[in-house]
């Protein structure tokens, strides 16, 4: 089983219909299958077979979706590499995931031997080192997907050709996605591309790439085509509310789908004043595909949404409020951990998938999220959440982006306290933010400590990460 064979074969009816818009190029998908064959036959007489593990590294582009697809048509493996990391961070990932080739901007990461495949990607050859597992050959492998949490840990999560088919039919039960209907998309395909982009071409629809040149390449396409759908995260639906557009430049759009990181409540309300309605909240976990998104009409704000059809969810070691650890399980999950190598069998415990998550269900089964396992702040018995008091301190005019975190102390075991990035140069008296947080805060929340620092370590992906 392949997924671009599921793709050509439901999208036979779609030949004629516009595949991807990629600035001035406009291709169909019979234009799309004919690329991904030419490209495919070409992989192949360079030597990539199937088990090869091809690295992609390059800007969201039509050429990135065309050799995407021609990678998984002679069934290799995509090793997706964050697009902008450093070198050393991306020689890192090469050699632990043992990748075979890359496929790599010349402009981007020079190489010596590199030969052009298409009008602006070339590949080379790399050396690996050590032995896969024997598993891996087993179960029919399509992507090695990095995965970037908070900690900067990556394990390269092992999905199969069936798992990638199973998670993006189970997601399109609440994205519903429809021939002919026209993407906006904005993120980056190096961490989106499985549950959104093979969905999307399995119904035939049309992608409209929108990231390059930000926000110019967006408010023209936005102008130029009538979106019906956006998959963006909470910093794009801010500046989208910032920008000079009329309200009529999404009359068209049934869904906005807001994922990445919490959408706070400042972003959402702004929005739906100058749009008409609110960002959809949708709950991703690159082990699970996406279980959670708050399509219903019922939907409630702050919450991803009701578990869906395909998937089950369970909080395990609740307290009083109903608040414990997020555990999920369902269709498409992922198969195995590359580095080091671990089945799926071996990860789960009874067949759930521990997120690593807080959260709590109200009675209607709507799931609100509070923060991650490890970043909880345990002051005197009482739980602090670090995303609520940086959502709160990153709403203040002179704030540019916070981390709230927990120091030991003797007596009340953690205490919160926060590093902040400030906007401008300008200093900032630490009492000022203090009293800001308790007009808004109860007092045991409010840190302690605030440290000014010029920037604050992130992942690959762009989250802050936590030591």
């Amino acid at each position: 089983m392949n997924i671009v064979q599921v793709i050509t074969k439901e999208t036979k009816n779609n030949l004629n219909r516009n595949a991807v818009i990629d600035g001035g190029k406009v291709i169909t998908y019979a234009q799309l299958f004919e690329a991904v064959e030419k490209t495919s036959r070409r992989l192949k007489q360079i030597g990539i077979e199937r088990f090869s593990r091809v690295a992609l590294l390059s800007n969201d582009s039509l050429d990135y979706i065309i050799v995407s697809l021609a990678v998984l048509k002679i069934y290799a493996v995509i090793v997706p590499v964050p697009f902008g990391s450093a070198r050393d961070e991306t020689d890192t990932l090469l050699k632990n995931l043992k990748v075979n080739f890359l496929i790599f901007e010349p402009s981007n990461y020079p190489q010596e031997n590199g030969q052009l495949i298409t009008e602006s990607l070339a590949l080379t050859k790399l050396q690996t080192k050590g032995k896969v597992a024997k598993d891996f050959y087993k179960i029919n492998p399509a992507f090695i997907r990095f995965s970037s949490g908070t900690t900067g840990n990556n394990k390269g999560v092992v999905l199969a050709h069936e798992s990638i088919i199973q998670r993006t039919a189970a997601a399109d039960q609440a994205l519903k996605i429809k021939p002919g209907e026209q993407i906006i998309w904005v993120l980056s395909m190096s961490f989106h591309f499985v549950v959104t982009i093979l969905l999307f071409l399995r119904r035939g629809a049309t992608i409209i790439l929108s990231s390059r040149n930000f926000p110019g390449e967006l408010l023209d396409n936005l102008n130029r085509y009538p979106a019906n759908f956006i998959y963006a995260s909470p910093l794009h639906y801010h500046l989208l509310t910032s920008l000079n557009l009329p309200k009529q430049a999404l009359s068209k759009v049934r869904l906005a789908i807001s994922t990445a990181i919490k959408l706070p409540d400042e972003i959402a309300e702004k929005f739906k004043q100058r749009f008409g309605f609110y960002p959809a909240e949708s709950y991703g976990i690159i082990e699970m595909g996406l279980p959670f998104a708050n399509t219903a009409k019922s939907a409630k704000r702050g919450s991803v949404g009701r578990i869906l059809p395909d998937y089950k969810v369970k909080i395990f070691n609740p307290d009083k409020q109903g608040i414990g650890e997020i555990y999920v399980k369902g269709k498409g999950m992922f198969d195995a951990y590359f580095y080091p190598w671990r089945l799926r069998k071996d990860v789960l415990a009874g067949g759930w998938f521990n997120t690593g998550d807080l959260g709590r269900l109200d009675q209607e089964g709507f799931l609100f999220i509070l923060g991650r396992c490890k970043q909880v702040i345990n002051f005197s018995g009482m739980k602090i959440f670090p995303f609520e008091i940086e959502s709160l301190l990153n709403t203040h005019p002179q704030v540019k982006e916070s981390l709230v975190y927990a120091k030991p102390h003797p007596e009340y075991g953690q205490l919160p306290a926060a590093k902040i990035v400030l906007r401008s140069r300008k200093n900032l008296n630490p009492e000022v933010l203090r009293k800001f947080c308790y007009r808004h805060l109860a007092a045991y929340k409010v840190p302690k400590e605030f440290e000014f620092v010029s920037q604050l370590p992130k992942t690959a992906s762009g989250k802050i990460k936590i030591e």
